[in-house]
């Protein structure tokens, strides 16, 4: 029985999550393996209805403060209600975007404190932290130029943010990934789609597809 694994991807918008997240889920089944796909926030009823307001490009005047508590809501009913029960059962779990994402997003791109953020969503998951993250690196110039040409993308309030909000973003996950160097795999994403889901691919086959 293969060993039960949170695995969670991060990345700045337009870095190509989902599509990669999409290919792994037909590997995934290809191995026989069990699996759970989701996504933050949502995921579950709840937390897609908390998702709906933290992401509405109406809710401009949203708090700094509101929006971390918000997503740590969400992530709290996400990890007991799907996360959790899944991993109880032995499934693999590929999640789009955790606490890292708050952690770089609110932390530092709000200027709320990456460790104030931190210990908010550590009280949401009981510590309970991913086995293993991918962060997708790529430049928040080139993320943005991709959404704008991408008519079938879900276009979000963070999506209005102007190029300097994402550079900061960018700028926490440097700080995420020196704080998590065991856990977070670097993945190059602005190589064509194919050689990224490549990469990942490989540093899974040690972990996961073992025939």
């Amino acid at each position: 029985m293969n060993k039960p694994l949170f695995i969670t991807f991060e990345g700045p918008e337009g870095a190509g999550k989902t599509t990669i997240i999409q290919q792994l889920n037909k590997e995934l089944k290809n191995h026989s393996i069990p699996f759970v796909s989701t996504r933050e926030p949502g995921g579950i009823d709840i937390a897609e209805q908390i998702r709906s307001v933290i992401l509405n490009p109406k809710n401009t005047e949203m708090d700094g403060r509101t929006e971390a508590l918000l997503y740590a809501a969400a992530r709290r009913q996400h990890l007991v209600e799907r996360v959790l029960p899944a991993l109880e059962e032995g499934k693999v779990v590929l999640c789009d975007r955790f606490i890292d994402s708050s952690l770089a997003y609110q932390g530092f791109a709000r200027g709320l404190g990456i460790e104030e953020v931190f210990s908010i969503n550590q009280f949401a998951t009981e510590d309970r932290m991913p086995d293993m993250t991918f962060y997708f690196d790529l430049s928040p110039k080139v993320g943005l130029e991709r959404i704008e040409k991408n008519n079938l993308r879900e276009k979000n309030r963070l999506d209005l943010e102007k190029l300097d909000f994402h550079q900061k973003v960018q700028q926490g996950y440097r700080q995420v990934l020196d704080r998590f160097p065991e856990r977070i795999v670097v993945i190059n994403a602005e190589q064509p789609i194919d050689m990224v889901y490549n990469d990942v691919l490989q540093v899974l086959k040690e972990r996961l597809f073992k025939d």
